[in-house]
Formats: C-alpha cells, structure tokens, sequence
C-alpha cells in the first residue's frame, strides 16, 4: 500500500486507499470489479438499480425479510452494467440484457417460478445504506481466525474494500466521523453491518462456508464492515486515498 502522508493534518489522517470497487446491478446477483465508480446521494450509480422479484411482489435476496425473499441460485448468475442497463449472465452462459422483452421468462424458467426483472420503484433496493465498505484489515483478522474457509472480499459484497494497514476491524473505529476518498466524494459512516447467512454462499470458485458467519457470530457480533452515507458526491478511482477526518 503506497500512501502520500503529506495528506495528513491533526484533524484529519490517511487511513488507507481504495483497492477494490464493486458493483452489484442486479440485487443478490455477482457484481463487477470497477476501475472506477460515479457515486450520487443514493450510492454507487447503476447499483443495484435492478432485482428479481417474484409472484408476491418481494425482491429475491438471500434472505427472509418483510421486503425480500430467499431465492436460491441468484449467486450463479452474473451482472455487469451497459450503459443505465443490467446485462445478466445466466448459470449455463446465456447473456440476456435488463431491455430483452424475454428476459422475464428466461429468468422464470431458470428459477422454476414466476420472476421479473424489476427496476427499483418506491421500495428501496438496498438493504440498510446507500454504501457498504470493508478493509483488508477486517479480512486479515478473519483469514488468520480461519485460515481454510476462503475468506474473500467477495463473500461480503462491498462497494469498496480499503487497503488498511492491521489484522483488524479498524473500519468501526471511523462510524461517525467523514471519510474524503480521493478529491471529490464524502462518506460519513454510520453503523456496523450485520451480517447474515449469505456471506457463507458458494460462489463462482469459493466454495460454502458455514463456519464464518458463526465465527463472526461469536467473535464480532455478527458484524463485519460497516455502512455509510454519501455527503458530497463525485467519482472514485482505484488507489484514491481515503482520508479521516474527526
């Protein structure tokens, strides 16, 4: 990690740079690693903007809420942005874009039920905050804990992951205070993320792993990264610095 610590001052200090930026455009499917990112006051642009929504009117998640529904295989499917439009890799290599008047059945037929793909409406698609970030030195801290379970970025489904020196969860430590991540975007943190079953998914060659998300149960209260709100808005680049600011 290379760091400008001319950046720093007694209010405020580098605290890590951007090594990682995701991108999920349809809700619960895999995401895409991103260069770089425009972020407005909801979030990432073009995140999770989409989601499969099934006969009830509840968006597939991995998870049982009052907004969402457990859909399984969402993980097989892939997601990458064209333009403000979803292009949805299915599990057998199909490729159908969010616009393709078929995409609704195509998606029913590989879930085995009634699904559309819907575009968000009044019923927000995220699920706490309009942002979710990690760093590598909460990812250390689990990798040492549990060295043969795959802990991968992936797993958590971050927007950014931060390159922090540690072996630890020092992202808690900036909830309520700002982050200014390169010369133009804002954050403020505001809570820890709790997470939930989907985190021990397999995915593409990470294999399912139960074993973390009791660790973290018993370990860190279940939280893992931390969520954050968009104070100023602009455009991010992996390797930008992240500055805290008290």
């Amino acid at each position: 990690m290379h760091i400008d610590t001319a950046t720093s001052s007694r209010s405020s200090k580098v605290v890590g740079e951007l090594s990682e930026l995701w991108r999920y455009p349809v809700k619960s499917m895999l995401g895409e690693r991103c260069e770089r990112l425009d972020i407005d006051p909801r979030g990432v642009v073009g995140d999770r903007r989409y989601a499969v929504r099934n006969a009830e009117g509840k968006l597939g998640s991995g998870k049982n809420t009052r907004r969402f529904c457990k859909l399984d295989g969402l993980f097989g499917f892939r997601a990458r942005l064209d333009g403000a439009m979803p292009v949805i890799e299915f599990p057998n290599g199909d490729i159908r874009r969010g616009d393709d008047p078929d995409v609704h059945q195509a998606l029913s037929a590989a879930f085995g039920q009634p699904v559309t793909l819907a575009a968000e409406g009044e019923v927000s698609h995220l699920d706490a905050a309009p942002l979710h970030l990690l760093s590598s030195a909460s990812l250390a801290w689990l990798r040492t804990a549990l060295p043969e379970a795959g802990v991968d970025a992936r797993r958590f489904r971050p927007n950014f992951v931060i390159d922090a020196a540690g072996a630890e969860h020092v992202e808690r430590s900036w909830v309520g205070k700002r982050l200014r991540i390169g010369s133009e975007v804002v954050l403020r943190p505001i809570e820890n993320t709790v997470r939930c079953a989907m985190v021990t998914f397999a995915q593409s060659e990470l294999p399912g792993a139960p074993q973390i998300l009791r660790h973290l149960a018993g370990e860190a209260d279940a939280e893992f990264g931390i969520y954050a709100q968009v104070l100023v808005p602009g455009t991010v680049r992996r390797g930008d610095p992240v500055v805290l600011i008290d």
